[in-house]
């Protein structure tokens, strides 16, 4: 939407249906794309907008909601990434986080930090994995204890407004996934492309790889890929 000054910047503000915001997603988008852009659902609700759908006799009225990578089909991203990134299927170790061995891995695509499931470790204790190293091909593996991390850095950080890089140091609140929570957190920068972010609380589940996208309040102030945690 434009500001209610009129200026020439455009703002991205969150959907009314939490559920469904996509703000998350649209975080690279640009003042130039931001001003031939058109949002016309972001005031209904998933369920206004069915209605609507069934009420001009749309077929997608009940379509079930897409999960996962919607992008993909027939849902099997495992073809995909053999078709497309094939290195990431290729098994390997799983160490724990002094490099010992514990197991097999069949591929990086398959892990995600925080996981629990599907490890197929035996230990007397639950494991998490704590990190994914492309270089040795590993999964890591730790104690829950070891999960939590509070600082990230984020490359490549588009500012949807466009003045909000030199408002740095600055308090906003971060998503580090499509379905977590916003939370609170400093943001710095470190260069004029990259951000660290120093969270109030540790969190368990920062990927690199995904994005970080700050906020203020329901306004999407933009966001980065996560290159690196700690």
């Amino acid at each position: 939407m434009p500001r209610p000054d009129q200026s020439v910047a455009y703002e991205l503000w969150q959907g009314v249906d939490a559920r469904k915001d996509q703000a998350y997603a649209l975080h690279l988008l640009t003042q130039d794309q931001l001003a031939h852009a058109m949002f016309p659902l972001g005031a209904l609700t998933k369920t206004e907008t069915r209605a609507l759908a069934a009420q001009f006799n749309l077929r997608v009225a009940e379509k079930h909601d897409s999960q996962d990578l919607c992008f993909i089909a027939d849902g099997d991203y495992r073809n995909f990434m053999r078709r497309n990134r094939s290195a990431a299927l290729v098994p390997g170790p799983i160490l724990d986080t002094q490099g010992n061995v514990l197991g097999q891995h069949t591929g990086l695509a398959d892990y995600t930090i925080g996981q629990r499931k599907g490890l197929g470790l035996a230990a007397g204790e639950p494991l998490y994995v704590t990190a994914l190293d492309g270089a040795r091909n590993a999964v890591i593996v730790g104690r829950q204890a070891e999960l939590g991390q509070r600082v990230l850095t984020a490359r490549a950080v588009n500012w949807i407004p466009p003045e909000t890089a030199a408002q740095l140091p600055l308090r906003a609140t971060v998503k580090i996934r499509y379905r977590s929570p916003q939370v609170p957190a400093l943001l710095s920068m470190v260069n004029a492309q990259d951000v660290r972010v120093e969270f109030d609380e540790p969190l368990r589940d920062i990927t690199p790889g995904q994005a970080a996208v700050f906020y203020d309040g329901e306004r999407c102030l933009g966001g980065g890929i996560i290159s690196s945690a700690k």
